[in-house]
């Protein structure tokens, strides 16, 4: 378990808590938040990244602040109850590709989707929270330095998977001829496919 002393933050500090980030996305464990980013930007391209920077950035923000709510007991919500709601949101999102792949694509809402984006950040933050309170101790004002560099963490570990994502969108597309409709709809598919099971799986349904 790590604490600080005396207020004294070292780099090692710093490294811990952001490796902590990183390892919370770039894990094999990590496939429901890896799918819950495929389904959110699979329908974006690298000339929309932008957008894309500002909705992983709203995604951990939500995280964050679930994280937050947590550490100063404002907000809890019972354990399984989140773990059921996890898969929901990326089965949301995935289902949502597959409506709209190959749709003539209107101006969407932008505010409308961060708003979206938030709620199911806040939803996946709420999933960590016990782990991140368990592995740190003190009072609730000496974990918001960790909180912010475990954010970090969660933030750059988000892009690597959204770039990788970008760059076999591109590699699919251009080099295996596959329409973007196609790929949305193959990503989307798949996501469904994996998840579905689990959220059949839940233990919420056998209590």
């Amino acid at each position: 378990m790590f604490t600080f002393q005396n207020n004294h933050i070292t780099m090692s500090d710093f490294w811990i808590y952001f490796t902590i980030g990183l390892k919370h996305v770039l894990s094999v464990f990590a496939y429901d938040h890896i799918l819950f980013l495929l389904a959110l930007t699979v329908p974006y391209e690298f000339k929309s990244w932008k957008k894309i920077l500002i909705l992983v950035s709203v995604f951990t923000l939500g995280h964050t602040l679930a994280l937050f709510l947590s550490v100063f007991n404002i907000l809890s919500i019972k354990p399984s109850f989140v773990e059921f709601l996890i898969p929901i949101t990326i089965l949301i999102a995935a289902l949502y590709n597959i409506i709209i792949a190959g749709k003539s694509s209107k101006k969407e809402n932008s505010i409308v989707v961060s708003v979206i984006t938030l709620f199911f950040g806040i939803i996946h933050g709420l999933g960590f929270s016990n782990y991140f309170n368990s592995i740190l101790s003190g009072k609730p004002t000496d974990k918001l330095l960790p909180l912010f560099e475990f954010a970090l963490g969660i933030e750059i570990a988000q892009i690597v998977v959204v770039i990788v994502s970008l760059l076999l969108a591109y590699v699919v597309q251009n080099l295996f001829k596959f329409s973007k409709r196609d790929w949305i709809f193959i990503i989307s598919a798949f996501t469904v496919g994996v998840i579905i099971p689990i959220i059949i799986q839940n233990e919420i349904w056998y209590k």
